[in-house]
Protein backbone atom coordinates (compact mmCIF):
# COMPACT_ATOMS: atom_id res chain seq x y z
CA UNK A 1 0.00 0.00 0.00
CA UNK A 2 2.58 2.43 1.02
CA UNK A 3 3.92 1.51 -2.90
CA UNK A 4 0.60 2.43 -4.16
CA UNK A 5 0.63 5.61 -2.08
CA UNK A 6 3.92 6.53 -3.52
CA UNK A 7 2.95 6.03 -7.01
CA UNK A 8 -0.53 8.33 -6.31
CA UNK A 9 1.33 11.00 -4.96
CA UNK A 10 3.61 11.26 -7.89
CA UNK A 11 1.32 10.75 -10.54
CA UNK A 12 -0.58 14.20 -8.15
CA UNK A 13 2.42 16.28 -7.91
CA UNK A 14 3.25 15.60 -12.04
CA UNK A 15 -0.36 16.89 -12.45
CA UNK A 16 0.06 19.41 -10.15
CA UNK A 17 2.81 21.11 -11.91
CA UNK A 18 1.15 21.19 -15.26
CA UNK A 19 -2.00 22.60 -13.44
CA UNK A 20 -2.67 26.76 -14.37
CA UNK A 21 -4.45 26.73 -11.24
CA UNK A 22 -1.76 26.54 -9.24
CA UNK A 23 0.96 28.27 -11.41
CA UNK A 24 -1.22 31.33 -11.59
CA UNK A 25 -3.55 31.58 -8.22
CA UNK A 26 -0.82 29.75 -5.94
CA UNK A 27 2.11 31.02 -7.02
CA UNK A 28 1.75 33.82 -9.48
CA UNK A 29 -0.83 35.94 -7.57
CA UNK A 30 0.18 35.90 -3.94
CA UNK A 31 3.22 37.39 -5.04
CA UNK A 32 2.16 40.08 -7.57
CA UNK A 33 -0.17 41.30 -4.72
CA UNK A 34 2.79 41.36 -2.36
CA UNK A 35 4.71 43.59 -5.01
CA UNK A 36 1.94 45.67 -5.50
CA UNK A 37 0.39 46.46 -2.38
CA UNK A 38 3.78 46.41 -0.52
CA UNK A 39 5.22 48.44 -2.71
CA UNK A 40 2.18 50.85 -1.67
CA UNK A 41 3.38 51.44 1.72
CA UNK A 42 6.75 51.77 0.80
CA UNK A 43 9.37 50.26 3.63
CA UNK A 44 9.84 52.72 5.77
CA UNK A 45 8.70 52.00 9.98
CA UNK A 46 5.05 53.00 10.00
CA UNK A 47 2.81 52.90 13.16
CA UNK A 48 0.27 51.45 11.09
CA UNK A 49 2.20 48.72 10.90
CA UNK A 50 3.17 47.98 14.23
CA UNK A 51 5.88 50.35 13.58
CA UNK A 52 7.89 47.63 11.22
CA UNK A 53 8.39 48.10 7.72
CA UNK A 54 5.26 47.61 5.52
CA UNK A 55 7.19 45.24 3.22
CA UNK A 56 8.67 42.85 6.08
CA UNK A 57 5.29 43.05 7.41
CA UNK A 58 3.69 41.89 3.98
CA UNK A 59 6.15 39.53 3.66
CA UNK A 60 5.73 37.68 7.03
CA UNK A 61 1.59 38.01 5.79
CA UNK A 62 2.07 36.63 2.51
CA UNK A 63 3.18 32.95 3.39
CA UNK A 64 -0.25 32.71 4.93
CA UNK A 65 -2.04 33.76 1.75
CA UNK A 66 -0.30 31.47 0.04
CA UNK A 67 -1.70 28.46 2.11
CA UNK A 68 -4.86 29.89 1.97
CA UNK A 69 -4.81 29.97 -1.74
CA UNK A 70 -4.38 26.00 -1.62
CA UNK A 71 -6.79 25.03 0.44
CA UNK A 72 -9.64 27.24 -0.31
CA UNK A 73 -9.21 27.13 -3.73
CA UNK A 74 -6.65 24.52 -5.54
CA UNK A 75 -7.72 21.67 -3.98
CA UNK A 76 -11.30 22.04 -3.63
CA UNK A 77 -11.62 22.54 -7.42
CA UNK A 78 -8.94 19.89 -7.77
CA UNK A 79 -10.33 17.37 -5.98
CA UNK A 80 -14.35 18.15 -7.34
CA UNK A 81 -13.06 17.93 -10.61
CA UNK A 82 -12.13 14.34 -9.67
CA UNK A 83 -15.38 13.78 -8.13
CA UNK A 84 -17.50 15.07 -11.50
CA UNK A 85 -15.46 13.43 -13.81
CA UNK A 86 -15.72 9.61 -11.72
CA UNK A 87 -12.26 9.71 -10.73
CA UNK A 88 -12.67 9.24 -7.39
CA UNK A 89 -14.89 5.90 -8.84
CA UNK A 90 -11.88 4.40 -10.93
CA UNK A 91 -9.43 4.73 -8.15
CA UNK A 92 -11.70 2.80 -5.69
CA UNK A 93 -12.50 0.55 -8.35
CA UNK A 94 -8.89 -0.26 -8.90
CA UNK A 95 -8.19 -0.99 -4.97
CA UNK A 96 -7.61 2.50 -3.39
CA UNK A 97 -8.99 3.05 -0.21
CA UNK A 98 -10.26 6.47 -0.09
CA UNK A 99 -7.97 7.34 2.90
CA UNK A 100 -4.95 7.00 0.37
CA UNK A 101 -6.28 9.39 -2.23
CA UNK A 102 -6.69 12.17 0.70
CA UNK A 103 -3.46 11.38 1.85
CA UNK A 104 -1.67 11.95 -1.59
CA UNK A 105 -3.85 14.96 -1.19
CA UNK A 106 -2.44 16.32 1.76
CA UNK A 107 1.06 15.82 0.82
CA UNK A 108 0.49 17.44 -2.60
CA UNK A 109 -1.14 20.27 -1.12
CA UNK A 110 2.02 20.64 1.34
CA UNK A 111 4.28 20.24 -1.68
CA UNK A 112 2.26 23.25 -3.39
CA UNK A 113 2.43 25.30 -0.18
CA UNK A 114 6.21 24.68 -0.10
CA UNK A 115 7.11 25.52 -3.53
CA UNK A 116 4.99 28.85 -3.83
CA UNK A 117 6.00 29.98 -0.53
CA UNK A 118 9.98 29.63 -1.72
CA UNK A 119 9.29 31.19 -4.61
CA UNK A 120 7.67 34.12 -2.83
CA UNK A 121 10.45 34.85 -0.33
CA UNK A 122 12.86 34.52 -3.13
CA UNK A 123 11.02 37.23 -5.24
CA UNK A 124 10.45 39.37 -2.02
CA UNK A 125 14.47 38.95 -0.67
CA UNK A 126 15.91 41.38 -3.14
CA UNK A 127 12.61 44.17 -2.93
CA UNK A 128 11.79 44.05 0.47
CA UNK A 129 14.73 42.20 2.19
CA UNK A 130 13.74 39.23 4.19
CA UNK A 131 12.61 40.00 8.11
CA UNK A 132 14.95 38.65 10.85
CA UNK A 133 12.78 35.54 12.66
CA UNK A 134 12.54 36.85 16.25
CA UNK A 135 10.99 33.01 17.01
CA UNK A 136 11.58 30.85 14.63
CA UNK A 137 10.30 27.54 16.38
CA UNK A 138 6.90 29.77 17.09
CA UNK A 139 7.24 30.35 13.10
CA UNK A 140 8.16 27.17 11.77
CA UNK A 141 4.90 25.44 13.88
CA UNK A 142 2.55 28.11 13.05
CA UNK A 143 3.39 27.75 9.14
CA UNK A 144 3.04 24.20 9.81
CA UNK A 145 -0.62 23.64 11.38
CA UNK A 146 -1.91 26.42 8.87
CA UNK A 147 -0.67 24.81 6.22
CA UNK A 148 -2.41 20.59 7.66
CA UNK A 149 -5.30 22.62 8.82
CA UNK A 150 -6.48 24.64 5.04
CA UNK A 151 -5.18 21.38 3.32
CA UNK A 152 -7.41 19.39 5.50
CA UNK A 153 -10.17 21.87 4.79
CA UNK A 154 -9.42 22.23 1.58
CA UNK A 155 -9.81 18.05 0.79
CA UNK A 156 -12.93 18.16 2.68
CA UNK A 157 -14.52 20.78 0.65
CA UNK A 158 -13.28 19.19 -2.17
CA UNK A 159 -15.38 15.90 -1.50
CA UNK A 160 -18.80 17.48 -0.23
CA UNK A 161 -19.04 20.38 -3.30
CA UNK A 162 -20.80 18.38 -6.54
CA UNK A 163 -18.43 19.89 -9.28
CA UNK A 164 -15.44 22.09 -10.19
CA UNK A 165 -17.57 25.00 -11.10
CA UNK A 166 -19.33 24.94 -7.39
CA UNK A 167 -16.04 24.47 -6.14
CA UNK A 168 -14.68 27.05 -7.43
CA UNK A 169 -17.11 29.91 -6.63
CA UNK A 170 -17.29 28.60 -3.05
CA UNK A 171 -13.59 28.60 -2.83
CA UNK A 172 -13.47 32.29 -4.36
CA UNK A 173 -16.22 33.13 -2.09
CA UNK A 174 -14.23 32.01 1.12
CA UNK A 175 -10.88 33.41 -0.09
CA UNK A 176 -11.41 36.86 -0.92
CA UNK A 177 -12.72 37.75 1.93
CA UNK A 178 -9.93 35.73 4.09
CA UNK A 179 -7.03 37.34 1.78
CA UNK A 180 -8.25 40.81 2.01
CA UNK A 181 -9.01 40.80 5.59
CA UNK A 182 -7.11 38.09 7.18
CA UNK A 183 -3.52 39.22 6.24
CA UNK A 184 -3.20 40.21 2.20
CA UNK A 185 -5.18 43.32 2.42
CA UNK A 186 -4.70 46.73 4.75
CA UNK A 187 -3.44 46.27 8.06
CA UNK A 188 -5.75 45.85 10.92
CA UNK A 189 -5.19 49.78 12.60
CA UNK A 190 -6.57 51.37 9.35
CA UNK A 191 -9.75 49.10 9.48
CA UNK A 192 -13.26 50.43 10.46
CA UNK A 193 -13.81 48.45 13.67
CA UNK A 194 -17.00 46.02 12.27
CA UNK A 195 -14.06 45.06 9.73
CA UNK A 196 -11.44 44.24 12.56
CA UNK A 197 -14.31 42.03 14.48
CA UNK A 198 -14.75 40.26 11.36
CA UNK A 199 -11.29 39.98 10.70
CA UNK A 200 -10.58 38.68 14.26
CA UNK A 201 -12.72 35.83 13.90
CA UNK A 202 -11.12 34.04 10.55
CA UNK A 203 -9.15 31.08 10.70
CA UNK A 204 -6.70 33.20 8.46
CA UNK A 205 -5.89 36.07 10.77
CA UNK A 206 -5.50 33.31 13.58
CA UNK A 207 -2.72 31.77 10.91
CA UNK A 208 -1.02 35.18 9.87
CA UNK A 209 -0.72 36.60 13.87
CA UNK A 210 0.75 32.99 14.88
CA UNK A 211 2.92 33.70 11.49
CA UNK A 212 3.76 37.48 11.64
CA UNK A 213 3.78 38.46 15.07
CA UNK A 214 7.11 36.20 16.46
CA UNK A 215 8.76 36.93 12.71
CA UNK A 216 8.58 40.60 13.45
CA UNK A 217 9.21 40.54 17.23
CA UNK A 218 5.48 41.54 18.35
CA UNK A 219 4.68 39.38 20.41
CA UNK A 220 4.79 35.23 21.15
CA UNK A 221 0.73 34.95 19.80
CA UNK A 222 -0.05 31.98 22.00
CA UNK A 223 -3.35 32.80 22.12
CA UNK A 224 -3.64 32.69 17.87
CA UNK A 225 -0.97 29.54 18.03
CA UNK A 226 -3.20 26.99 20.22
CA UNK A 227 -6.42 28.26 18.27
CA UNK A 228 -4.53 27.00 14.68
CA UNK A 229 -4.06 23.94 16.45
CA UNK A 230 -7.31 23.30 17.61
CA UNK A 231 -8.79 24.79 14.19
CA UNK A 232 -6.20 22.04 12.53
CA UNK A 233 -6.94 18.97 14.47
CA UNK A 234 -11.04 19.43 13.62
CA UNK A 235 -10.50 20.03 9.88
CA UNK A 236 -8.39 16.57 9.78
CA UNK A 237 -10.42 14.89 11.51
CA UNK A 238 -13.82 15.83 9.83
CA UNK A 239 -11.29 15.48 6.26
CA UNK A 240 -10.78 12.15 7.94
CA UNK A 241 -14.54 10.92 8.42
CA UNK A 242 -15.03 12.21 5.33
CA UNK A 243 -12.65 10.05 2.71
CA UNK A 244 -14.37 7.06 5.08
CA UNK A 245 -17.75 7.52 3.36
Amino acid sequence: MNTALGRLVRAELRLMTRDPLVLTFVLVFPIVTMLVIGGSFGTKPDPAFSGVNPGHWYVASYLTVVIAATGLVMLPVHLASYRERGVLRRFAAAGFPRWSFALAELVVGLAAIAMASVVLVLVAAPVYGIPALHQPWRVATALGLGSVGFVSAGVLLGTLLPSARAAQAVGLILFFPSFLLGGGGPPPHVMGSALQKIADVLPLTLVTNAVREPWLGLGSATGSLLAVAVLATLATVASARRTRL
